[in-house]
C-alpha cells in the first residue's frame, strides 16, 4: 500500500461512516478520556487519547500489524492533530 492509499483510507475512515456511527472524534475521545479518568484516578484529555491509541496500533505493528494497523495509526494522528488545532490559537 502507498503513502497515499493509507492516507486515503485513514481519511474515508475518519471523516466518513466512523464519524456518522461515532459522533466527532472530538466528542467521542473526551467521553474515553473521561472514562479513563474516572477509571484510572489520572486525568487524561481527548489528545491523550489520540496518542494512547495511536500507541496501541504501535504496539499491533509491532506484534506483526497488517495494512489496516497503519490505516488506523494515520487516522488516529490526524484526530489528534485536529482536536490539538482545535484547542490551540494559531498553530
Amino acid at each position: 500500500m502507498t503513502r497515499a492509499e493509507t492516507l486515503e483510507r485513514a481519511k474515508v475512515c475518519v471523516c466518513g461512516e466512523r464519524e456518522t456511527d461515532y459522533g466527532s472524534p472530538e466528542d467521542n475521545f473526551k467521553r474515553i478520556a473521561e472514562l479513563w479518568s474516572a477509571y484510572t484516578g489520572h486525568t487524561y484529555t481527548a489528545i491523550d487519547v489520540a496518542m494512547m491509541m495511536a500507541l496501541l496500533k504501535v504496539a499491533r505493528i509491532k506484534a506483526g500489524g497488517t495494512d489496516d494497523s497503519f490505516v488506523d495509526l494515520a487516522g488516529y494522528a490526524a484526530c489528534g492533530a485536529e482536536i490539538f488545532g482545535a484547542a490551540s490559537p494559531e498553530t
